[in-house]
């Protein structure tokens, strides 16, 4: 079966005039344009496509890489606002439509949005809806302590940042543990800080605990190095000063530079800590 919105891979049937004819194992054809079709290629072999609806409406296949997929969130702008609502661009040439209903507030070209791509069941098209939060549900979470997670920064909030876990859940990071430049539409890797009795998740950027010392620790002594030998911070230092610096909490700083002492990695003095000679 040949699922809308989502990669396919299709068998190759026939060459003609216009592109290639693929096919499924049900016995669906779908068009893949002469523009898309790649230099080499085999009748009877195997292609993995893209398929979408084209402009006038016909599925069509697509060896281009879009922005966002069916039953996925993404990080899209809005290319113009016309009669039925927003349209987005999804890297494709026809671009993905938000309808007026489906916005949690009106949008505007030129800004972006996160979205949230899935197939309308009553007009068979796919649509894109920035009414996100009906797509997550935090009903069954079973994450442990530490899972290193995918995160999609989709709203800022008075604590920090709402993000989307693994395409599926709705967790917070908090603006108070995050050492690094975080906005609107970035994915990153996370880690799974705890799950609440509501089942509400917060998570952090960095591993928790032992598992968080070692790239630390790392970090620290790859920073010494380029700055030839010598840091001008030590456990009297502002959390401030060893943020701006280097990314990270005080208590991670003061955990990673005792785990590089105990390794004879460096000399911690009072103007700062100092590698090993």
């Amino acid at each position: 079966m040949i699922e809308l919105g989502n990669f396919n891979r299709l068998k190759v049937l026939r060459s003609t005039s216009i592109g290639l004819f693929l096919g499924d194992d049900e016995g669906t054809e779908v068009l893949l344009p002469n523009k898309y079709v790649p230099q080499e290629y085999e009748i009877d072999g195997e292609l993995e496509v893209f398929c979408y609806l084209d402009n006038n409406e016909r599925p069509i296949a697509t060896t281009l890489k879009p922005l966002i997929r069916r039953n996925c969130f993404g990080y899209l702008e809005v290319k113009e606002v016309g009669p039925f609502g927003a349209f987005m661009d999804w890297g494709l040439e026809k671009h993905l439509l938000v309808p007026f209903r489906e916005q949690q507030q009106r949008m505007e070209e030129g800004k972006k949005y996160v979205v949230y791509c899935y197939l309308d069941e009553e007009s068979f098209r796919l649509v894109a809806t920035s009414r996100i939060k009906k797509y997550l549900s935090n009903e069954k979470v079973d994450f442990e302590v530490n899972t290193k997670v995918s995160l999609l920064v989709s709203r800022k909030t008075p604590l920090g940042w709402e993000v989307i876990i693994n395409n599926s859940y709705l967790g917070l990071l908090f603006e108070s543990e995050i050492f690094q430049p975080v906005a609107m539409g970035d994915t990153l890797d996370g880690y799974i800080k705890n799950v609440r009795f509501d089942n509400k998740i917060d998570v952090t950027l960095q591993p928790i605990g032992f598992k968080m010392l070692e790239p630390v620790a790392q970090s620290i002594y790859h920073k010494l190095q380029k700055s030839g030998g010598f840091l001008a911070l030590h456990d009297k230092s502002s959390p401030e000063e060893i943020k701006n610096i280097l990314s990270i909490s005080k208590k991670a700083f003061k955990k990673a530079i005792g785990t590089l002492y105990r390794q004879r990695k460096i000399q911690i003095k009072e103007d700062g800590i100092h590698l090993m000679k």
